[in-house]
């Protein structure tokens, strides 16, 4: 998330705060040392802000036991939790990976708000139970209250909230189909994101107030879920779809017979600035690639002498075959930053070369095609 520093790691796990959790962080402490500044003036003038401070960092240390939860639950289902972020809206646990089935999507879900109402009952226990009165008492029952509201808020059924990711998870076990869980969650988000903001704007009809904070998680719900819904319906055509049908046409393929001169005047010279092509031999399997800067090393005169065998030099990537599904493809080129990868049939031969933007190209040119349709 942009803004975002590390300050550490917990349990293994990255932990970013972003910049507007201070914001956030002011406000709270202004907001809790007001009302405990008012209720318990015995406090004197600092001490309530102090404890206004503390409850503050109690509150966000709530939040992080809710993202914890969703990761320990993720770690046990042996996915890699990349980091746990605290920005203006709460927290954010980022998973490398989905889960693999509807009722695992089901359990990161719902044990961040488990979390919550854990603490709720734990606040609220302590409180009942014990006979603690005052500040420290005032404080427990927020905090039981907040955790309660976490809880709840974080149970509405719509992406991004838990109760969207639940939602999902329940089309996704009714239809067989994880991105029509995504979709279908984050057009509910969507609506309940505007049904937010409308609901901050009718003040201003009414008495010129503006609900800004119901506005402000409106937006959030619309950004956020208007991309889970296009991220989804992305992912489910590359799904669709194989290496093969992504390798980018008049791929940079030469074969090692070739002699230096052949290579420069037939694919070099007047064709497209590839800088290495790959090599195959006789049969068509891949043996290698020659880059065009390594043609310097040899003397123009010997060209027509050397052939492309003796430059070639092994293949360092990954080689995928033709049948792979597109969408692993794209999680391989991100994962490993790279931005191309060679394509062979089941028999070996060379298909050609992978580009990131021949997949664009494609989902470009099917959008198209749908939209002619």
């Amino acid at each position: 998330m942009n803004g975002s520093f590390r300050v550490g790691t917990l349990f293994g796990i990255p932990f970013y705060i972003n910049v507007s959790w201070f914001l956030v962080l002011g406000l709270v402490t202004l907001s809790y040392g007001g009302g405990l500044s008012a209720q318990f003036p015995e406090l004197g003038t600092f001490l309530p802000w102090i404890l206004g401070l503390v409850s503050a960092l109690l509150l966000f240390a709530s939040v992080l036991a809710h993202e914890l939860g969703h990761s320990f639950v993720a770690k046990s289902q042996g996915i890699d939790v990349k980091s746990i972020t605290l920005f203006l809206f709460g927290g954010l646990a980022s998973l490398g990976r989905e889960s693999e089935t509807p009722a695992e999507s089901f359990w990161v879900a719902i044990a961040g708000p488990l979390v919550s109402l854990m603490l709720f009952g734990l606040f609220s226990g302590i409180v009942a139970t014990t006979s603690l009165s005052g500040p420290l008492a005032a404080i427990l029952t927020l905090l039981a209250s907040i955790n309660l509201i976490l809880a709840l808020f974080n149970l509405i059924p719509g992406l991004p909230l838990d109760g969207g990711n639940i939602l999902k998870a329940a089309v996704w076990k009714v239809t067989g189909n994880p991105y029509k869980g995504v979709v279908f969650a984050s057009r509910v988000g969507q609506a309940i994101g505007w049904l937010a903001i409308a609901s901050g704007l009718l003040p201003l009809f009414f008495n010129g107030g503006l609900g800004f904070w119901n506005v402000l998680i409106g937006w959030f719900l619309l950004q956020n879920a208007g991309s889970s819904a296009q991220s989804a319906q992305i992912q489910q055509k590359l799904s669709n779809l194989t290496a093969a049908d992504a390798v980018t046409e008049d791929s940079p393929v030469v074969p090692d017979t070739l002699s230096l001169r052949e290579f420069a005047n037939e694919y070099v010279i007047g064709r497209r600035n590839w800088r290495k092509y790959l090599v195959t031999d006789e049969a068509g399997q891949l043996v290698g690639s020659i880059a065009v800067g390594d043609l310097r090393q040899v003397p123009t005169s010997d060209w027509p002498k050397v052939s492309v065998a003796e430059l070639t030099q092994p293949i360092s990537q990954n080689i995928i075959e033709s049948d792979r599904p597109l969408l692993e493809v794209v999680t391989l080129l991100e994962s490993q930053k790279i931005t191309e990868l060679p394509v062979v049939g089941q028999n070996g031969t060379v298909l050609g070369l992978l580009e990131k933007s021949s997949i664009i190209r494609l989902l470009q040119q099917q959008e198209t095609q749908t939209k002619a349709a």
